[in-house]
């Protein structure tokens, strides 16, 4: 299976394999990767940092070679620093380039994550243009509002102006909260709406993987459990001991905050493993609610058919939009 045929199209052809964290999309990817002769481009935004490992599920070389012994290229996969500043504009730009080169090459390219938010950015091909929109004094005042009235109250807030960017922020992150009410109340248009292109750049197919929630659930704690039997506090320390601070966006991520917070004796080890337990659940619930309201998915549920079985139908729905 190759994107040559594609290559006289005006659009370059991309699939897309999304779905909640810990539902098994890495390995699943893979395979289908080792069957269409694609390579996988990450749409995980906490993937793209070097050091970063444990807590963030990053693949490992090993597990980048399929069942068929074919080594699958992954792209953007520890591009930049800690410290480094990565907007959704840029990966925008970097997974472009990826895709083009993918398919000039006689390959399909293969988006796999679950950063909503980025991954729509590149489908749909949003023109991030949010730098322009900037109030300071207004940014001031909801800074203001967000520690007086609290996070919980802010993000209902944005709930009801915006559901889809509230559906992919957490109230804990304050500066994309913020971000997001400072353009709804400058431009009258929510953040989720701006600078969609009039149709997608590429010729899209989009795939999801889902579970029933409560075994989704268990997969996450489950996931917490090795991540912490594999060393992610000592990956942290690592971190905090090569001047990464826990200020920093990529620190703030699900599994390294929280054990932040107990390395500085905000909180006990064991109060610190149930956020990250139960903060993830809530990330993978928004994850949901986020993709969701796209009616061009194609859903599957991997706890009702076996991970062949998906494989099988998936490569069928493949071949039969790409077919050379």
């Amino acid at each position: 299976m190759t994107a040559r045929g594609n290559m006289m199209n005006k659009k370059l052809p991309l699939i897309v394999l999304l779905g909640p964290t810990a539902v098994g999309k890495t390995a699943l990817a893979v395979e289908l990767a080792a069957r269409l002769n694609a390579e996988i481009i990450s749409g995980d935004s906490m993937q793209f940092y070097r050091y970063m490992n444990i807590g963030t599920a990053k693949i490992r070389p090993a597990e980048m070679l399929a069942a068929n012994g074919r080594l699958i290229p992954h792209h953007l996969v520890d591009i930049i620093d800690p410290a480094e500043p990565f907007s959704a504009a840029d990966f925008q730009a970097r997974a472009g380039a990826a895709i083009a080169d993918i398919a000039a090459r006689g390959k399909l390219p293969l988006l796999v994550g679950g950063t909503g938010l980025y991954i729509q950015a590149l489908c749909d091909g949003y023109q991030l243009s949010q730098d322009a929109v900037a109030d300071e004094a207004l940014r001031e005042r909801l800074r203001g509002e967000y520690a007086r009235l609290g996070a919980a109250a802010m993000h209902e807030r944005l709930a009801q102006v915006d559901p889809a960017a509230a559906a992919h922020i957490a109230p804990a992150d304050q500066k994309r909260l913020i971000r997001a009410l400072e353009v709804y109340e400058v431009t009258g248009q929510p953040i989720s709406r701006q600078g969609r292109a009039a149709e997608p750049p590429y010729d899209l197919l989009l795939l999801g993987l889902a579970r029933e929630r409560a075994a989704l659930y268990e997969r996450i704690e489950q996931r917490v459990d090795i991540m912490l039997a594999a060393g992610l506090q000592a990956e942290v320390e690592r971190l905090l001991a090569m001047g990464y601070t826990p200020d920093l966006k990529p620190m703030q991520g699900l599994g390294y905050r929280q054990i932040c917070a107990y390395l500085a004796g905000e909180m006990p080890y064991d109060a610190a493993v149930e956020l990250i337990k139960r903060d993830t659940r809530r990330f993978a619930k928004r994850q949901l609610t986020w993709w969701r309201r796209d009616a061009r998915i194609n859903w599957f549920d991997a706890g009702e058919q076996t991970s062949a079985a998906i494989l099988d139908a998936m490569c069928r729905m493949v071949r039969a939009r790409f077919a050379s």
